[in-house]
C-alpha cells in the first residue's frame, strides 16, 4: 500500500498504557476515558482541528467515540464532520473502535422528529445517523432520554429491533432514573437484547447516581459510562477568574453562566487547592474522583484541543486516593444545581 505524507497510521504503541474496564458482565471492554463529540465537532470548529483531536485520542488508547444525532451546531454536524474524518483516518481501524450514537432530543421539524422514544422516531434517527458518519453499523445505540409518553416497551422494541437489523450490536439508555433502568432492563431481556450500558451525568458537584442507580446498574450487570465529569468545565480553573470570552459559558443559552454561584465557585476554590496537593489540575482530580468506584465505567470527556486532550488523559497516571483525600473532597463535592437532565430520570 502506498501512503501519502498526510495519511494517518496509528501509534503503534496505543494500547500499552491503557488498562480497559468491562462494561457490566458483558464482554466489551471499554477504555476509562472516552472521547464525546458532544459540543466540539461541529462546524463552528475547525475540521482539521477535529482530525488532530480524533487522532491523538486514539493514538493513546482512546477506543470509544460518543456521539448523539444532534450534536453540532448545527444538528447532525457532529456525526457528519466525524464520518469525514472516519472515511480518511479510521475506516481502516474500524475493528478497533467503538462507536455510539443516541436519539431522544428534538432533531427535525414536525411531529416525528420532536424526540421522544417513539419507533417511527429512534429508527428514522439511527439512519440518518449512519447515513451521515457513513457507517454500516453503531456498536452502541441509545434512548438518549426516557419518555413518559410513549410505552417503554415500543422504546425498547426499537433498540431491539436495530440490534436484529445489524445497525447496532449493543443498546443502552442515557438519563433514566432507577426504576425506568429495571423496567427498561427487563424489558429488553424479555426481547433477547441485553441492555449493555447507562449513560447518566455525574460529577464531584452532580452526585445524585450514588443514591440508587449505581448500586441498580451494578445488580442488573449493566455497565456505566457518566457524562460532564467535569460539570460542563466548572470542574476546571477555567471560571476561577471570570468567565473568559470565548467559553462555552459566555455563550447565551448554554446556563453554564448561571450555575457559577458564589457558593459553588467557593467549593471549586476549595477543590482546586486540593487538586494542587495532588499534583494534579482540577479537572484531572475530577476526572480521577470519578473513576474511584468500579461500577463506573468509563467516563466522557470533551476536548476542544489536543492541549486539552491530554490534559485529560493525563488524569489516569493518578487515580488513587486515600481515605482522607476523600474525606477532604467530600466537604466540598456537593449538589450544586447542575443537573440538567434530572427531569429525565425523575420521569
Amino acid at each position: 500500500m502506498t501512503y501519502r505524507a498526510d495519511d494517518y497510521q496509528a501509534d503503534r504503541t496505543r494500547y500499552d498504557a491503557t488498562d480497559y474496564r468491562r462494561c457490566g458482565r458483558s464482554g466489551l471492554l471499554l477504555p476509562p476515558i472516552s472521547l464525546g463529540l458532544w459540543h466540539n465537532f461541529g462546524d463552528a470548529e475547525p475540521l482539521e482541528t477535529q482530525r488532530a483531536v480524533l487522532r491523538r485520542a486514539f493514538d493513546r488508547g482512546v477506543t470509544h467515540m460518543d456521539l448523539a444525532n444532534n450534536y453540532g451546531p448545527p444538528y447532525g454536524a457532529a456525526e457528519r464532520n466525524f464520518g469525514t474524518i472516519f472515511a480518511d483516518d479510521f475506516r481502516l481501524y474500524r475493528d478497533e473502535l467503538i462507536i455510539s450514537t443516541k436519539a431522544g432530543w428534538d432533531m427535525w421539524p414536525g411531529p416525528y422528529g420532536q424526540g421522544g422514544g417513539s419507533r417511527k422516531y429512534l429508527l428514522a434517527s439511527l439512519d440518518q445517523s449512519l447515513e451521515r458518519m457513513g457507517l454500516d453499523y453503531v456498536d452502541i445505540f441509545y434512548s438518549h432520554r426516557f419518555d413518559p409518553d410513549t410505552p417503554l416497551e415500543e422504546t425498547m422494541g426499537a433498540l431491539d429491533a436495530a440490534v436484529r437489523a445489524g445497525k447496532a450490536l449493543y443498546v443502552g439508555i442515557s438519563s433514566y432514573g432507577p426504576e425506568r433502568t429495571r423496567e427498561a432492563h427487563a424489558i429488553l431481556r424479555e426481547m433477547g437484547t441485553p441492555l449493555l450500558i447507562h449513560q447518566p451525568s455525574y460529577s464531584m458537584i452532580n452526585r445524585w447516581i450514588e443514591d440508587e442507580l449505581l448500586d441498580t446498574v451494578d445488580e442488573l450487570g449493566v455497565g456505566t459510562i457518566a457524562f460532564t465529569p467535569l460539570a460542563q468545565g466548572l470542574l476546571t480553573n477555567k471560571y476561577l477568574g471570570g468567565i473568559p470570552e470565548d467559553s462555552r459559558a459566555a455563550r447565551e443559552g448554554t446556563g453554564i453562566a448561571d450555575q457559577l454561584t458564589d457558593d459553588n465557585i467557593a467549593r471549586i476554590r476549595a477543590l482546586d487547592a486540593l487538586a494542587q496537593e495532588r499534583g494534579q489540575t482540577l479537572a484531572q482530580m475530577a476526572l480521577a474522583w470519578a473513576l474511584r468506584d468500579e461500577r463506573v465505567t468509563s467516563l466522557l470527556v470533551g476536548a476542544r484541543t489536543v492541549e486539552q486532550l491530554d490534559n485529560s488523559l493525563d488524569a489516569l497516571g493518578n487515580t488513587d486516593f486515600s481515605d482522607e483525600e476523600l474525606a477532604r473532597i467530600d466537604e466540598h463535592a456537593v449538589d450544586g444545581g447542575v443537573n440538567w437532565w434530572a427531569e429525565s430520570a425523575r420521569g
